[in-house]
């Protein structure tokens, strides 16, 4: 069974940045779909972004667009969230799914087989 763990999480003020990675036991990422989701306090899980085998990126969330980024790094076996000028209402748990094929058209969380346990992101002054 892959064990996929989120890390680099934590509390960062309005407009700062902070990245979060993904890694996995067991298997290399670069041949894997990774999604980021994220769940806020009384809100349902939403997408973030997704990047497949093929690095194609997706993009789920119209307010992360030019503030977010998804990148691999290989040397780490990693998948990284790249977060830039947070704001307070990005404030949730971010997860991170592991998959196969294409990232889904629309943020759907079907194709990742394998979750980690999530990491808190809290924007706040």
């Amino acid at each position: 069974q892959v064990h996929v763990v989120e890390s680099g999480g934590g509390l960062v003020q309005p407009g700062g940045s902070l990245r979060v990675s993904c890694a996995a036991s067991g298997i290399t990422l670069d041949y894997y779909t990774i999604g980021w989701f994220r769940q806020a306090p009384g809100k349902e899980r939403e997408g973030v972004l997704c990047i497949d085998s093929s690095d194609h990126n997706t993009y789920y969330t119209d307010s992360v667009k030019g503030r977010f980024t998804i990148s691999r790094d290989n040397a780490k076996n990693t998948v990284d969230l790249q977060m830039s000028s947070l704001k307070p209402e990005d404030t949730a748990v971010y997860y991170c799914g592991v998959g196969v094929g294409p990232c889904p058209t629309g943020p759907s969380a079907e194709v990742f087989a394998s979750w980690g346990q999530g990491i808190q992101v809290t924007v706040a002054s």
